[in-house]
């Protein structure tokens, strides 16, 4: 059995390259920068390819040929400002993604999707994979994972010998992860050997709560996926649901209150002049992102998450704290330079719409020559 992997040395690649490794499949890895093959990386076939280019189709097509199965995990999401343009990268991408899987025949697509897709709920209601998914306003990662849904739901339609499956899941992570989500969310000048420490203030506003799992868990979820050619979303979260008081009190000693415009306004500020890379969007999204049930994912593909959601935020702030990396290119990114007056990192907010080519593309069922062009 063959099974295509784009995004395969990410976070979530990564976990699932491991969890494949006693399964009898032939794992073809699709990235812009191929790892050392050492580890788990060994277990792959590596293509170079970046999705969102111009004529990425024809390169897609020769990985996906006699694939039968897809995984798509590559997504930016929250790039530097000199990485090509997250909207390319997802929405270009995913489009030319979907267009190399229909010529290619390809009979099972797992994508990953996110619960950032879901429109706003009460703040403490779960909601299931029926909720709508039409994104928070504000957040451009949001907007694109909507776009994304909107884009399997055409596929779907025009191709439904295609069995596709959409896992969305609320904050992934693991220890591999700490240097990856270090270069999104901290500021260069923090020295990482102060998070966790009891005496860290942490300002948090007082009605945030977060979901998260583990990157081995998603990786698991993927794999029953993939076994029983499931299909359909799937939510996935870990217990339990972590408060303010809990994150402070894992990240750093005590929280600071403090309101949430004034840590956008914060935020807008340091991240414009480039001091601290967190775009205030993700703090909206943080804010606002539903809270999910995932009864269906225990039920239809018997996964439970090995490990609780306060188990995994302590790994990652362990992770931080002695600065830990992983063996690839985007587990174990560069120290971004510091130029004051000049974000790091891409914007975050007012996304644009999905440009009318990607629609066109997904839509549309050209020939495999046509595909090279």
């Amino acid at each position: 059995m063959k099974a295509v992997v784009t995004g395969a040395s990410g976070n979530v690649g990564t976990a699932l390259l491991r969890a494949l490794r006693a399964e009898d499949w032939e794992v073809v890895g699709v990235v812009r920068r191929p790892p050392a093959e050492r580890g788990p990386y060994a277990r792959a076939r590596w293509v170079r390819c970046d999705v969102g280019a111009p004529g990425a189709v024809g390169a897609l097509c020769e990985a996906f040929a006699g694939a039968d199965a897809v995984v798509h995990l590559a997504w930016a999401i929250h790039p530097r400002g000199g990485e090509p343009l997250m909207e390319r990268t997802n929405l270009a991408g995913s489009a030319n993604v979907l267009r190399a899987v229909a010529d290619c025949g390809v009979p099972h697509l797992t994508c990953a999707s996110s619960v950032a897709a879901y429109a706003p709920a009460p703040r403490w209601r779960r909601v299931d994979e029926a909720w709508s998914s039409s994104g928070v306003p504000g957040s451009a990662y949001s907007r694109g994972k909507a776009v994304l849904e909107a884009l399997l739901d055409s596929f779907a339609a025009e191709h439904p010998d295609v069995r596709i499956a959409r896992i969305r899941p609320c904050g992934i992570t693991q220890a591999d992860a700490a240097a990856e989500l270090a270069d999104w969310a901290l500021s260069p000048w923090l020295p990482r050997t102060l998070i966790g420490r009891r005496w860290l203030p942490v300002p948090l506003w007082k009605d945030l709560r977060l979901q998260l799992v583990h990157s081995e868990d998603v990786a698991a979820a993927i794999r029953l996926i993939l076994t029983r050619q499931a299909s359909g979303p799937y939510n996935l979260a870990a217990e339990p649901v972590l408060t303010t008081a809990e994150l402070a009190a894992t990240f750093g000693g005590f929280r600071i209150p403090a309101p949430l415009p004034a840590l956008t306004a914060a935020a807008w500020a340091s991240w414009r002049l480039g001091v601290q890379p967190l775009h205030p969007g993700w703090l909206e999204l943080a804010d606002r992102a539903c809270l999910i049930d995932t009864a269906r994912a225990r039920g239809e593909l018997g996964w439970s998450p090995r490990h609780r959601a306060d188990a995994v935020a302590a790994e990652l702030a362990a992770g931080l704290r002695t600065g830990r990396t992983g063996d690839s290119p985007p587990l174990a990114p560069a120290r971004a330079r510091f130029r004051l007056g000049q974000p790091t990192h891409q914007t975050q907010a007012f996304p644009s719409p999905a440009p009318a080519h990607s629609r066109k593309t997904v839509r549309a069922q050209p020939s495999r020559s046509s595909s090279n062009q």
